[in-house]
Formats: structure tokens, sequence, C-alpha cells
């Protein structure tokens, strides 16, 4: 059989690339460094609808159903017993029609101290046609990503809390059909998380002051070719801080601000970074730090009796690391046991791929089936 020539699949890639690290450069300031090189990228996706209406934010953000993805840490403060939520995201829509990203989480408290929680995350690439080297078409599939993902959170104080978080990956960017050059690739990887939280007063008003800290992504490589060639994950550290005051009885506002790098050492002109260790390139990228290297995520929220939301954010990325500028806006509402939340981006530049992105999420809170809304914590 002759080989297959997966040309649109490589065109979907830079599709989907672009969308995280859009206008990259291969030198960042002259010194011969260029971002660090990731593969996986619909890993670091915002997969749920606060986060995204704030900016891109989470790590320090008051502990809800989908701080699986933020910090896990967060589940312990939680004033639930149960929960569940399903996000959808209609993928770079002004360049296809048919990415979409998929997210679940889960979350159930094992006693006052521990809480359980777990994801799944797919990531379907639409429709490819595979064609041979005179581009005739060989098959066709439906390409697809996914990680599964299960966490455990412990309270170790009044105020602070930690977790750790294993993840599977999977990547098949060929749905199936192999051949000698490419093939569905695997990969394992873990997350690191701390959350603090404490009741301040501020200006005369109480309020709440939290902050986070994710490290996510800590793994073995990503190969496609049996291990001749090997990627990186998108190694993370996500710092956060949040604060939440109450205006009155029936309206409180929240600010969050998330401070984000890859810590995957920078590729050097002329260096085959991908040939170092997972432990090395992660400790090798704080030697090659600038700061340049951040991305910043800044989002408000003002909430009426608990019932009813609206949201926004800006998302920060300076372009040496690929220019992801954009700004974000959403709202929630919620219905006894049911929450929907929706956002929304809105793109800096007019050929920006993530223009016009939605995102639905529907949360489920169990404790209302029995009529009870979960223990007060701290």
């Amino acid at each position: 059989m002759q080989k297959l020539v997966l040309k649109t699949v490589a065109v979907l890639f830079v599709a989907i690339s672009s969308s995280l690290n859009i206008n990259g450069q291969s030198d960042n300031d002259g010194s011969g460094f260029g971002p660090p090189q990731t593969g996986a990228p619909f890993l670091t996706i915002t997969p749920e609808s606060r986060g995204g209406a704030m900016g891109d934010v989470g790590a320090a953000t008051s502990p809800d159903i989908n701080s699986q993805h933020w910090n896990s840490a967060k589940y312990a403060f939680l004033d639930q017993e149960m929960g569940a939520a399903i996000s959808y995201t209609p993928w770079l829509r002004n360049l296809v029609n048919d990415i979409n990203l998929m997210y679940a989480t889960f979350f159930k408290r094992i006693d006052k101290m521990q809480t359980f929680s777990a994801s799944f995350r797919y990531f379907a690439l639409g429709d490819i046609n595979f064609t041979d080297n005179s581009g005739s078409i060989v098959s066709s599939g439906s390409p697809n990503e996914f990680a599964i993902d299960a966490a455990y959170a412990r309270k170790l104080s009044d105020n602070i809390s930690g977790s750790v978080a294993f993840r599977f990956i999977r990547s098949d960017i060929t749905n199936g059909v192999r051949d000698n050059a490419i093939s569905p690739a695997n990969a394992f990887a873990a997350d690191l998380n701390f959350f603090y939280t404490d009741r301040v007063k501020w200006g005369g008003r109480n309020g709440q002051f939290s902050s986070g800290v994710n490290f996510s992504n800590i793994g073995s490589k990503l190969s496609y070719d049996d291990g001749n060639t090997n990627d990186f994950l998108p190694m993370n550290l996500k710092l956060g801080v949040a604060y939440n005051t109450e205006i009155d009885r029936y309206n409180k506002i929240g600010v969050a601000l998330d401070v984000n790098r890859v810590m995957v050492v920078k590729q050097k002109e002329g260096e085959d970074v991908s040939e170092k260790s997972v432990p090395a390139a992660f400790f090798e990228s704080f030697s090659d730090f600038k700061a340049t290297d951040l991305t910043f995520s800044l989002g408000a929220e003002y909430t009426y009796a608990e019932q009813f939301a609206i949201r926004a954010g800006y998302y920060h990325e300076d372009e040496s690391m690929g220019n992801g500028k954009f700004a974000t806006a959403g709202a929630g509402i919620k219905f006894n046991m049911l929450t929907i939340d929706a956002s929304y981006i809105i793109t800096m530049a007019s050929n920006n791929p993530l223009a016009n992105t939605i995102r639905f999420t529907l949360g489920l809170n169990f404790d209302e089936l029995n009529g009870g809304k979960g223990r007060k914590r701290r």
C-alpha cells in the first residue's frame, strides 16, 4: 500500500496550533530561542464556560464543579457533596465546521476533609480524507484526541488544601489508519495543586481572598512514530489570586488574575531539545525565563442572589510567544439543581481563528435532589 500523505491532517493541526500560538515567531528576541515546542495542544484549551468567560482564569477563583481543569485542590472547599457538569465548545468555527471539544467532570466528597474528582476531555477533529502520493483518496476517518483523569484533594488546614491528579492522554490523528510514518500516541501525566482561601476585611467590606498554584501535564512524551521523534506535553505553571466581596445582601463581585508559563525548555537554533529528558526540559525552563514568556488572564464576575452571573475578562500573550490577545464575556443562570453557563471570545484581530468561539456548560448539583445545599465550609 502506498504511503499515506496526511496533508489534510497537517493543515488541520497547523490551524489548531495557530489558535493557541497565533503569529508565533521562531526567534522571540534575536537571542536564538523560540517558543517552547509541545504536543497535545488540546490539553491547554479552556474547556468550560465560567473560566472561559473570565479571560481563561481559574487557578484561584471560588470553587465550582469545573475546578478539575484549573486547580482540583479547590474541591476541598466546595460547599457541595456531589456534582457533575458537561461542556461543549465548537472550535475554530471561522476555519472549519466540524471540530468540537467536549468536557465532562464529576466530583464526590469523601468526608469533610477529602474529595475525589474526575474528568474526561474529548477533542473531535472532524472528518478527514487520507490520500496517497497522487492525491487519490485512500480512506476517510474522524481523528480524535482524549484525556481522562482523576484527582484526590484534601484540606491541609482550615485555609489550605492540596491535590494531585493523574491523567492518561491519547492522540490519534489518523483514526486508526496506520502506516509506516504515523501511529496513535499515548502519554501519562500528573498535576500538583495547592489552594489557599481566607476571609478578609478590606475597605470596610468583608471579602474572601484566595490564591492558587497549578503544575499541570508533568509527564511522559508523545510519539507518533514509535519513538523516533518525541514531543513534550504542554507542562505548565499557573499562579492565581482572586478576591470576592459582597456589595450588599444580594450583590457580589469578584476579580481574579492568573499568570501562566509553559515549563518546557525553549527551542534553541540548531539544537534538538526533544532529546532532553522531561525533568531536564522542566528545570532548564527556569534558566531561560523572560518576562515575555508569561501569559496573563484577568477576569471579573458579578453575581446576583447566587442565581445569576455576568462575567468578562481579557487574555494577553506577548508577540514573541504567539500574540494571543482577546477579550471574553459570558453569563450564567441557576435553576435549583441546574446551572447553565455560556461564554464568548472577542478577538483583537480580524484574522484570529478563535473569533466567535462560544462555549456552553451544564452543571448539576446532586445535593438538591435531597433538598440539601451541602455543608457550609470556609
